[in-house]
């Protein structure tokens, strides 16, 4: 059997505390990798923290057993992408155990960010404090950039979740990772409908479709910015049913033009009928008007209706990170929200272009 990628090299297996050598390919430099210790684990496979010598630099290994008979759709699209808020890979290359060279792992090296949305939630639920809405924006703007750039290419992440966030304390910087379940989506081609996280999966997937868009990541990403607000899931649901039943009590009983619109091979138009419960109310006082018209732009049935991502950071939600005078918490500047590349303006209006890219900024744009 031949490997995945033509000319890649292979190595041993990964082994905490044993270093290897990567060999230079392509736009990769050859790297000395030490494993650390494993730092995540699913069905995907095992994240170790690695180092880097002589440097130092920490670095994250993401190890994933192969089906020889299929390329890895992971690597494939991370080849693609180039983005400030999408984890950078740095090299890959695979592996044997020793005692099983029919088992082939790939293993990409990729930057390693400390936190993610969902550990920095829970040291604000520890506390038994609210996240700051200035990181709310932050984190919810970077999310829908990252997004918009994927979107555009194509890219659908298919598992927008607090866990898949990246979050660099420091500058505030909000990377989004693991490509595992990704896909580009091509127009008539039929999907697996069983996707995503259950607390974030949108309800046309619920509903079983599988001639979807990439407005299940923006209703997915509705399900993110609302947990950031609320400091919990806003829909908790323990199966697909209960999913769909914590759903209706907020957006009430979907119409049998939503349902049409969602997935129009479902015929069950059973449900019982629920009025939907203001979003004033699901949030409380606490939470601004621009908020919660941003969710309510999101979270709508009718996938047609939801926000694209660039409409989304055009909202006026975001407006307060455009004044050139916002801080961090901390004092410090803000990360680089606004480097946007020319293919990423690609489409917009003048109008539009001049909404996204503030005055201040603008003559750090790329030309």
């Amino acid at each position: 059997m031949s490997l995945p990628e033509p000319g890649a090299q292979k190595h041993p297996e990964l082994v905490i505390g044993q270093t290897i050598t990567v060999q230079a390919s392509g736009n990769h430099p050859e790297l000395t990798i030490t494993p650390e210790r494993a730092i995540g684990s699913g069905s995907f496979g095992v994240v170790f923290l690695a180092r880097l010598s002589p440097s130092g630099e920490p670095v994250a290994v993401k190890k994933v057993l192969q089906d020889r008979r299929y390329k890895n759709r992971e690597l494939q699209i991370m080849k693609e992408l180039n983005h400030p808020n999408i984890l950078h890979l740095r090299h890959f290359f695979f592996s044997s155990p020793a005692n099983r060279s029919d088992e082939l792992y790939l293993n990409l090296v990729l930057n390693y960010v400390p936190e993610t949305v969902y550990s920095i939630l829970k040291q604000y639920s520890r506390l038994r404090q609210h996240m700051p809405l200035l990181l709310v924006r932050l984190f919810a703007y970077q999310l829908c950039r990252s997004l918009a750039y994927c979107h555009q290419k194509g890219i659908c992440h298919r598992d927008i979740k607090p866990q898949n966030l990246l979050i660099d304390p420091l500058s505030g910087s909000l990377i989004l990772c693991d490509f595992g379940s990704a896909k580009a989506l091509v127009k008539g081609e039929p999907n697996v409908s069983y996707i995503c996280s259950r607390y974030y999966r949108a309800p046309e997937l619920i509903f079983g479709a599988t001639h979807y868009s990439f407005q299940i990541d923006m209703w997915s990403a509705g399900c993110v910015v609302a947990e950031l607000l609320l400091g919990q899931p806003l829909f908790p649901g323990e199966t697909g049913v209960e999913q769909l039943v914590e759903i209706i009590r907020v957006l009430g009983t979907p119409t049998r033009e939503d349902i049409q619109e969602m997935n129009r091979s479902y015929t069950n138009y059973k449900f019982p009928s629920i009025k939907p419960y203001p979003w004033s109310k699901v949030f409380r006082s606490r939470v601004p008007a621009d908020a919660l018209d941003f969710i309510s732009k999101l979270l709508v049935y009718k996938p047609q209706e939801r926000f694209t991502a660039t409409e989304a950071l055009l909202h006026p939600f975001f407006d307060k990170l455009r004044d050139p005078e916002t801080r961090l918490p901390t004092g410090s500047a803000l990360p680089p929200l606004f480097d946007f590349q020319p293919s990423e303006l690609e489409g917009l209006s003048q109008e539009q272009i001049d909404k996204l890219i503030p005055p201040h900024a603008r003559q750090n744009t790329t030309e």
